[in-house]
């Protein structure tokens, strides 16, 4: 097996390049749990480098015999070149380069079988997160889309990227599995959701119906607009209904994540039994 020593390795400038988004074609993958996730979901992995010694730990020593009967090769790298490799501070045992998933539209309003393990109704449910520049955020905005059935989730207007590393690392895993779409112009992936069927639903901190008394089991797009402005003005006015979660006076509003996860999981109890 080959092992990289040099900090000039053209390796590093890779994984620097999709580090810093460069490379549109290629995500980072970081971490043991990342990449596993990543080789369950068929994601073609490249690039993928070890730590030196890391085949002591059990959880990564799992992880290099699944690769190796999946015949995906790797390298071990000294810790120096880890440290240029791994973006987080504490360098990660195992990195490695994946393919970006298609981006695909008709998969991200496919609806979801009612009969799977969400429970969910037939009719898709697509997050339209718009504006949220956070990309941790907008990760968890995307596991707990999973997690509740959504049927995907659409990155639109000023967005962080969903597939950076910051991103993948807040989906844990969910950005594999999870069809994502990515739309430049918010406006633009609100029409492209009305022409697929959905209600168009927009979420406000104040003075909509409560999310409680709001009809979830249609075909829907909801939009979740991003930290601090909230939706624009214009994508509130274009929506079929707006809601809003209640909440204390003293509380001014809720994260996307969390705005997310409240209105995600009020539509899985609409839809479907709770299945465990």
């Amino acid at each position: 097996m080959a092992t990289v020593t040099s900090r000039h390795n053209p390796i590093v400038a890779r994984y620097r390049a999709a580090a810093r988004g460069e490379d549109r074609s290629l995500m980072l993958v970081d971490g043991v749990h990342l990449v596993a996730d990543a080789l369950a979901a068929a994601v073609a992995l490249h690039d993928v480098t070890v730590a030196a010694g890391a085949d002591t730990r059990p959880d990564a020593a799992a992880l290099l015999d699944a690769l190796t009967r999946a015949r995906v090769p790797f390298v071990t790298a000294s810790a120096a070149v880890m440290a240029a490799l791994s973006p987080v501070r504490s360098p990660s045992p195992i990195v490695a380069l994946a393919q970006r998933p298609p981006i695909d539209d008709s998969r991200v309003y496919a609806a979801r079988d009612p009969d799977g393990p969400h429970g969910s109704s037939a009719e898709p449910f697509v997050v339209i997160a718009t504006d949220i520049q956070d990309p941790g955020n907008l990760g968890a905005v995307v596991r707990v889309a999973e997690a509740a059935g959504a049927s995907g989730v659409v990155a639109a207007g000023a967005c962080a990227d969903p597939f950076s590393w910051k991103a993948l690392r807040g989906s844990m895993g969910s950005a594999f599995r999870l069809p994502i779409g990515i739309a430049s112009d918010a406006a633009a992936a609100v029409s492209a959701a009305r022409a697929r069927g959905c209600r168009i639903i927009a979420t406000t901190p104040r003075n909509g119906r409560s999310i409680f008394d709001v009809d979830l089991r249609c075909a829907a797009a909801v939009l979740i607009g991003g930290e601090g402005p909230g939706l624009p003005r214009a994508l509130i006015e274009r929506a079929d209904d707006r809601v809003t979660i209640p909440m204390a006076s003293t509380v001014e509003s809720l994260n996307a994540a969390a705005t997310a996860a409240v209105i995600l999981y009020e539509a899985f109890r609409q839809r479907g039994p709770a299945r465990t």
